[in-house]
């Protein structure tokens, strides 16, 4: 099974939250992991945000900061490109989605595109892109 991440269960493979061990059983049973680009810059806010919050250490941001760059060049990260952009504009309309969930929505199913086997999952925690994705899959 190939597994696509948005950024809120990116995240939550390097800091504890609800879902984190939920996320971890899918990556461990994956044969590969996707994200999109996108989720970089928003996985990197999120972790900062956490740190000025106070919910991270300094030393804690620093820990998942390098986890997670460790980790990216290992993740299969799809490109945005003028298509997936434009697909994401009209999804984003259809399903009510905001701009950046339309773009993991776009990315997913570029890559589900190119795996016609339906082996491909998503695992997000936004409710309204779990319910676009399972619209737009049919």
């Amino acid at each position: 099974m190939i597994l696509y991440l948005d950024t809120s269960s990116l995240v939550k493979l390097y800091v504890e939250e609800d879902g984190s061990s939920a996320v971890r059983g899918l990556v461990e049973s994956a044969s590969t992991v996707a994200t999109s680009v996108i989720a970089y810059p928003e996985a990197r806010g999120a972790f900062a945000r956490r740190c000025r919050e106070g919910s991270l250490t300094r030393a804690e941001h620093d820990r998942v900061k390098s986890d997670f760059d460790l980790d990216w060049p290992h993740l299969l990260r799809m490109d945005v490109n003028g298509t997936i952009a434009r697909h994401a504009g009209e999804l984003a309309e259809r399903h009510s989605l905001r701009g950046l969930d339309s773009l993991h929505l776009a990315c997913y199913l570029a890559l589900c595109s190119r795996v016609p086997d339906g082996s491909v999952e998503l695992s997000c925690f936004d409710e309204t892109l779990g319910i676009a994705a399972v619209a737009a899959r049919e």
